[in-house]
């Protein structure tokens, strides 16, 4: 028995030593990664990276013309879910079946979970929106998809013009562009002045095919959603497109990924992150450079770089590829200025996880896959020229050990593991979100 004690008493030191030497290794790591939060944000630190509660209002980034409240931000929350604005579908068969949240959803991070994504036409859902396909009854020229990458709605509070050739927005660098900004066209939205998410909205509503049925508003909560998140808007202006746009926009701003384990370990938690993702961050945040670009708290910017990389039509299963869109010159196909050619708005980098689709012609299946290519630095679309590749476009003489690392930061670190808490209970018409179709509801067990 004396033995059989001593030997548990050793046992037990050993561990303990272990871990008082383990111990000093994430406090040096810690050390080290706040120094670098500081030097990448001119001495302000982890705070410039930390993002607020998604209630806090104050703190959230908003276009003053459209101020967040409460009201407004649940009513947003219900309209951007609700299949039955689905009222302008391009045949019956598909009305009152697919709402915003048809190719921006909670489980695949608020982005699509599809090379493409599928709005009117479109047809299942599966477990993460991953099967979603056109409907073999709607034709390839009815069908509702775009010629570029669905973007993510996470964390859009952060970016003052929106889509990847920051052609939404009436405000800041589009100041300048109005001979763009085309009348009949989404781009006339701009004339309103808000800010690209705003904008995007209001403009997205008719874009997808959607629409405010005055009738339905007045028969439902909605009545009341919206006469208490624009008490002050005369009422025969409340029931529209435009204020619909206004409460969505409200409600994304909120999509916050503060849950997200690098989020706590800013906000003070040591042991949210492993020692691996820390020595990821120390790469994202050092030798990578990729704070250069990715900044701030949702890891973006109001920045446009080319980076060679191949666009959404050479893509396979993607429908109506075209070649010849604007979309695949980026901010040029906006602009019209060849040194904004081939060049795309940097995007948010949180939840990227929840949706194997990267790049804006989804050209990559992994995270990985876009470190490496980022780390080989050989362009992949021969339509880019060399003088139009982004100066930072070069190799970063990685280790493996090392992309592995950052991969890891990129895929644990930022993701969000709670996003369901952004999503209604139930939605006013009882229907069935974000698809209302029948094999989606099938697939999603929703009656």
């Amino acid at each position: 028995m004396k033995k059989l004690v001593l030997l548990i008493f050793g046992v037990s030191l050993i561990s303990l030593t272990a871990c008082k030497k383990d111990a000093p290794v994430s406090k040096e790591l810690d050390s080290k990664l706040v120094k670098l939060l500081e030097e990448s944000s001119n001495g302000e630190g982890k705070a410039f990276f930390a993002m607020p509660a998604s209630d806090d209002y104050a703190k959230i980034p908003q276009d003053p013309n459209n101020p967040l409240t409460k009201e407004k931000v649940e009513l947003g929350k219900r309209l951007y879910h609700e299949t039955a604005l689905s009222i302008h579908p391009k045949k019956p068969i598909t009305y009152g079946t697919y709402s915003c949240a048809t190719c921006h959803f909670a489980q695949g991070g608020f982005a699509a979970c599809k090379i493409q994504g599928i709005g009117d036409g479109g047809m299942g859902f599966g477990e993460t929106g991953e099967s979603r396909d056109k409907s073999p009854v709607i034709s390839n020229d009815d069908v509702d998809v775009q010629p570029i990458k669905t973007p993510s709605s996470m964390n859009d509070a952060y970016q003052e013009i929106t889509l990847w050739n920051g052609a939404l927005g009436g405000v800041g660098m589009n100041i300048g562009t109005e001979s763009h900004w085309t009348p009949g066209s989404p781009l006339e939205t701009n004339n309103m002045g808000y800010y690209g998410l705003e904008t995007q909205a209001i403009a997205g509503i008719k874009v997808h095919r959607l629409g405010i049925d005055p009738t339905f508003i007045d028969t439902t909560e909605y009545k009341a959603l919206f006469d208490a998140a624009f008490p002050d808007i005369d009422p025969v202006e409340r029931y529209t497109r435009k204020y619909a746009g206004l409460a969505i926009a409200a409600y994304e701003r909120t999509l916050l990924a503060n849950e997200a384990p690098f989020q706590k370990w800013l906000a003070g938690d040591d042991n949210a992150m492993s020692d691996a993702e820390k020595e990821g961050a120390m790469i994202f945040f050092g030798k990578g450079g990729c704070v250069a670009c990715h900044t701030g708290p949702a890891l973006n910017s109001m920045t446009f770089y080319g980076y060679g990389m191949k666009d959404l039509y050479q893509a396979d299963h993607v429908y109506r590829p075209d070649p010849n869109s604007e979309a695949n010159l980026g901010r040029g196909g906006f602009t019209g200025r060849s040194e904004d050619m081939f060049k795309f708005k940097t995007p948010q980098l949180y939840n990227l996880a929840d949706s194997p689709h990267y790049g804006h012609g989804s050209s990559f299946s992994s995270i990985k896959a876009v470190v490496e290519y980022k780390n080989k630095a050989l362009p992949e679309n021969n339509k880019v020229t060399p003088e139009q590749l982004a100066s930072n476009f070069k190799p970063l003489n990685l280790s493996t050990l090392e992309i592995e690392q950052l991969t890891m930061f990129l895929k644990k670190s930022l993701r969000d593991p709670n996003l369901m808490r952004y999503t209604p209970s139930q939605l006013p018409s009882g229907n069935c979100f974000p698809n209302n179709d029948p094999l989606s509801k099938l697939e999603m067990g929703c009656n």
